[in-house]
C-alpha cells in the first residue's frame, strides 16, 4: 500500500525519492561512517510529516511505546536488530530486566511492553518487567485485550544493583520516558548496563538540543545529495524564560513566532507553494504525548494563546512532564509540516522504528477528525501497520518515483536514521559522564 498524497505538490518529494535512491550507496556509507564514530541509541521511534513539497522529523522519541502496532513480519528484523545491540553492550547478557511506565492499567502500553518481551526473548535473553511504581508491592498479573497476560513485578535494589526477587539482570532497559524526573531507585547503578541513560529522559532532555544537531547534521546530508536542507528540516526557534502567568516574555515568543512564520513564507515563495505556513509552539522539555502541542498562523495569535492558557485554572493544555504554557520554561517554536498524506480518508503519518542503527518497522497513525495542519497525537487516533520487512531495508531502483512503496519507506527510513544520529550526539553532547579531552 503507497499512502495517497494529495497534494498536487508532489514534484519535490518524488524528486527528494529520486535522488535518495541514486544516491543510496553514498547514503549508506555515510550513515556506516556516522556509526563508527558514533554510538546510536539503543531503540528510537521519528513520526514523519509529509507535506508533498517537504519531508522531516517532527518528533524523536528514545523510549517508544507502541512495539505492538507493529505487523509480524517485522519481528525477525526487530530481533536481529536486538541481538546486534546486546552483543555490542554486553555479549555475555543473560538477563533482562524490562521497567516500563507506571501507569499499568493502561492494557494497550502493556501490549506495547508484552511485545518488546517477545523480541528480547527471542533474541535469546531471560526477560522479566519491573515495576518501579510504588503501588506495585508484588507480583501482578495483568490480562491484555489480545489474550496474552503481563507479570509486572516490584524492583528490588541493593546498594549497587536492581532487579527481582531471585533475578539478578546484567543489562536493563528502560521503557519509561522519567517525565516526573529520575527517581533514586535508577541512579548509581555502577555495575548494571541501563538502556537507555537516565540523562535521555525528559528530566533531562530539551527539544533545542536534539533540533540544534539534527539541523547540523541537514546541512552535511544536503551537501550529500545536493539538496536544500529545509526539504528535510523544519525552521525553528528557541524562546527561554517565557512566564505565561506572570506575562513575562510574551513579547520574545511573539518575535520568535513572526520570525519563523517569515522565514517559511520566504521558502514558500521559493518553491511556489501556495500553502498558508503555520508554526507549533511547544514545551523544551516535554515528552512523545505532548498534548501541549499548540498551532499558531500568525503571531498576532499569540496574544489569544497565552490569554487562554493564562484563565484556563481547571484543566490547561499540559505537556507530558506536567508542565503547562503557563510555567516559566523553554518554548520550542517550530515550522509546522503539513501531513498530506491520507489512509482511509484519515490523516496520516508515519511512524519510523529502529533498533540500535537498523530501521525495524513503522505504522501511520491516523486520525480522521485531525486536519492536515494539527496534532495527531490525540485521542481517537488509529494505528495501521507497515511491514518494512522488505521495503526498508530492500528499495526496488529503476520504480517510478510516488508509485513504490519499498522506496517510499526508504525514504522514511533515510530521514528517520538522520533524527537518530541527531539523537546520538545530541546524547554525546547531554552525557553527565563523558571524558573531557582537552
Amino acid at each position: 500500500m503507497v499512502p495517497h498524497l494529495v497534494t498536487a505538490l508532489t514534484g519535490p518529494i518524488n524528486e527528494l525519492e529520486q535522488r535518495v535512491l541514486d544516491s543510496m550507496p553514498a547514503i549508506e556509507r555515510w550513515f556506516r561512517l556516522e556509526w563508527m564514530e558514533h554510538t546510536p541509541p539503543f531503540y528510537s521511534a521519528v513520526d514523519i510529516r509529509n507535506a508533498g513539497f517537504k519531508l522531516a522529523p517532527v518528533d524523536t522519541n528514545l523510549f517508544p511505546g507502541g512495539w505492538n502496532n507493529l505487523t509480524k513480519e517485522m519481528l525477525p528484523l526487530a530481533v536481529q536488530a536486538a541481538q546486534a545491540a546486546i552483543e555490542k553492550i554486553c555479549p555475555e547478557a543473560r538477563n533482562l530486566l524490562v521497567i516500563p511506565e507506571n501507569h499499568s492499567k493502561n492494557t494497550f502500553y502493556l501490549a506495547n511492553v508484552a511485545q518488546l518481551v517477545r523480541i528480547f526473548h527471542m533474541a535469546g535473553l531471560n526477560v522479566r518487567i519491573g515495576s518501579i511504581d510504588p503501588a506495585i508491592k508484588s507480583p501482578k498479573k495483568i490480562e491484555l485485550p489480545n489474550g496474552e497476560t503481563v507479570t509486572l513485578e516490584p524492583v528490588v535494589r541493593s546498594k549497587r544493583r536492581l532487579g527481582l526477587k531471585n533475578f539478578d539482570p546484567c543489562t536493563i532497559l528502560l521503557n519509561n520516558e522519567l517525565s516526573a524526573g529520575t527517581p533514586g531507585i535508577l541512579e548509581d547503578l555502577h555495575e548494571q548496563y541501563l538502556l537507555p541513560p537516565l540523562h535521555a529522559g525528559w528530566s533531562v532532555r530539551r527539544k533545542s538540543n536534539h533540533l540544534h544537531s539534527y539541523e547540523e547534521l541537514c546541512k552535511r546530508f544536503g551537501k550529500l545529495l545536493g539538496i536544500d536542507p529545509w526539504l528535510i528540516n523544519p525552521i525553528y526557534a528557541r524562546a527561554e524564560g517565557v512566564d505565561v502567568a506572570e506575562g513575562r516574555g510574551i513579547d520574545v515568543l511573539t518575535s520568535h513566532v513572526d520570525a519563523v512564520l517569515t522565514k517559511v513564507r520566504r521558502k514558500y515563495k521559493e518553491y511556489g507553494i501556495n500553502e498558508k505556513p503555520f508554526v507549533v509552539v511547544k514545551g523544551g522539555h516535554s515528552g512523545s504525548g505532548s498534548p501541549g502541542v499548540v498551532t499558531v498562523r500568525d503571531a498576532k495569535e499569540v496574544e489569544a494563546l497565552i490569554g487562554k492558557s493564562r484563565t484556563a485554572t481547571s484543566s490547561p493544555a499540559k505537556t507530558s512532564a506536567g508542565r503547562d504554557l503557563r510555567e516559566p520554561t523553554e518554548l520550542i517554536v517550530q515550522e509546522g509540516v503539513l501531513t498530506n498524506e491520507r489512509v482511509h480518508n484519515g490523516v496520516a503519518e508515519p511512524v519510523v522504528y529502529m533498533m540500535d542503527r537498523y530501521v525495524v518497522g513503522g505504522f501511520y497513525r491516523v486520525h480522521a477528525e485531525r486536519a492536515a495542519d494539527e496534532n495527531l497525537k490525540q485521542p481517537g487516533a488509529s494505528y495501521v501497520p507497515l511491514a518494512f520487512s522488505e521495503s526498508a531495508q530492500l528499495p526496488q531502483p529503476g520504480a517510478k518515483p510516488g508509485a513504490s512503496a519499498p522506496n517510499r519507506f526508504y525514504m522514511y527510513g533515510v530521514v528517520g536514521r538522520l533524527a537518530m544520529v541527531a539523537a546520538s550526539y545530541e546524547m554525546e553532547a547531554t552525557d553527565p559522564d563523558a571524558e573531557i579531552y582537552e
